[in-house]
């Protein structure tokens, strides 16, 4: 097992001064899985007091869990000494916690066997509780009974279906069983540490296993706007899935997008890839509160969208989401459905005569949103069933081409792309500061979205009438 120089350094300064010391816990996991490591944890006999008279450069990180950061050529890695926690009252953290005379009791401690692993070069591999094993048999299985770690900390159970996400493995019965005795108690969490793991779950290569946390009970719990989807068919010849189903689908879809962009891409990072996935885990929010059924039977779920988006903000806020994010994603679930046809000549063919239709859409939606756009109506497309998939598919591509146009024209789209502004309203027509200024503008803007050729000074102030 590699690991990095300065960490072997740190485990062999405590052993040459008497103390047990070992990498443990997600890096080693990582490592046997040849996965690149976030952080390289070591766990150790030493008190934190022993180790800060060791190491030159500390900083106090956890002391009062027994955790030092030990600095070294510029990173950080945590040196915490083997501890038990004691009794927990909230479901969520132990009343106090002593320090441990063994690595077994620290081990013993920690959520789930993949990650109650220990390494250190002199010793090789510490594996106590058959986590290897478990790692081979791609299982997250709880170390000692399941219901007692979950009784201690209510977040292991939805950390246990993150991990299953991105490690894409299942979860051992007996522990999938103890989540849905528990569930109910991940109420005790805070909303801040469910968005921290469903995001990394939405996001990871197995995001599917979402399904997991509805069939325990989990989003129950936190999403139950979920449950509605998962349960509310979708008897339409475009559809194939009940609401949820369609919507696990579209996940992964956009996963699967934002992945295959090539490296230099911008939009090839976690922030647009969790914007992404939680448009796609809300765009159909509304739907189970929009469905209506015709005469024939055929659903329809008009207005979704528009009420979708604003679900999409109560759910984000109850979660503690930033406004930006909020921002994104309400904004993507609200144009999600809009489709191209008015790109098209009477013979199916791009035509530029509903450019303006569009450039009025670029410029409500945001020109930053629409590549995300993109991405979550492919995504929804290929979630979708069969029927006029390929129609689909080709008028959003005429929407691609279509916005490449707008773009390469410079058209404007935003107010501040206007050729005057509040000043030149100030000097050459005699307006007052005020909101006058801005309701003018904003006319203006209008004006140009239908035709951009007047986007032009002289133009303009011609336009204006005097105050």
């Amino acid at each position: 097992m590699q690991i990095p120089q300065s960490a072997t350094e740190i485990i062999e300064t405590l052993n040459s001064h008497g103390y047990e010391a070992y990498i443990v816990g997600g890096c080693v996991r990582d490592s046997i899985l040849k996965r690149e490591p976030m952080d390289w944890d070591i766990t150790t006999s030493a008190r934190p007091d022993e180790v800060k008279k060791l190491f030159r450069r500390t900083v106090d990180t956890g002391i009062e869990h027994g955790t030092v950061t030990v600095l070294s050529k510029g990173d950080g890695y945590e040196v915490t000494t083997y501890r038990t926690d004691g009794k927990y009252d909230d479901h969520r953290h132990p009343k106090e916690v002593e320090f441990a005379p063994t690595l077994d009791e620290d081990l013993k401690r920690r959520d789930f066997t993949i990650n109650a692993m220990a390494y250190n070069p002199a010793e090789g591999l510490i594996d106590l509780y058959d986590g290897q094993k478990d790692l081979k048999s791609h299982i997250v299985r709880c170390v000692g009974n399941p219901y007692e770690r979950f009784e201690e900390d209510a977040l292991r159970m939805l950390r246990g279906v993150r991990f299953a996400g991105q490690l894409e493995f299942d979860i051992e019965n007996e522990t999938k069983n103890a989540i849905a005795e528990k569930a109910d108690t991940l109420k005790f969490v805070s909303a801040e540490r469910i968005r921290v793991e469903l995001v990394k779950l939405l996001i990871s290569n197995g995001a599917d296993r979402l399904r997991l946390a509805y069939t325990t009970g989990l989003t129950k719990v936190f999403l139950p706007e979920f449950d509605k989807a998962m349960e509310t068919e979708q008897n339409n010849p475009h559809h194939m899935y009940t609401v949820g189903e369609h919507t696990i689908h579209v996940i992964m879809e956009v996963n699967r997008l934002v992945q295959s962009l090539p490296a230099d891409d911008p939009m090839k990072n976690d922030k647009t890839a969790s914007q992404l996935s939680l448009a796609a885990l809300l765009h159909d929010i509304a739907k189970p509160e929009c469905r209506t059924t015709d005469e024939s039977g055929t659903d329809h779920f008009h207005g979704h969208d528009v009420k979708g988006a604003e679900m999409a903000k109560s759910i984000m806020r109850r979660l503690k989401f930033g406004n930006d994010t909020i921002r994104v994603v309400a904004v993507l679930v609200k144009y999600h459905d809009r489709r191209y046809k008015y790109l098209t000549d009477e013979a199916g063919n791009y035509s530029s005569k509903g450019k303006k239709a569009f450039r009025r859409l670029v410029s409500e939606a945001g020109a930053d949103i629409m590549p995300l756009l993109f991405i979550l109506q492919e995504a929804d497309i290929l979630g979708q069933s069969e029927y006029k998939r390929e129609e689909k598919l080709r008028l959003l591509e005429y929407g691609k081409k279509c916005f490449e146009e707008i773009v390469a024209d410079g058209d404007a789209l935003k107010i501040s792309d206007l050729a005057i502004g509040g000043s030149d309203l100030i000097k050459e027509k005699g307006f007052k500061p005020g909101p006058d200024i801005g309701a003018e503008l904003k006319r203006l803007l209008e004006t140009v979205i239908e035709e951009p050729s007047l986007n032009e000074r002289k133009k303009l102030l011609e336009l204006v009438d005097e105050k």
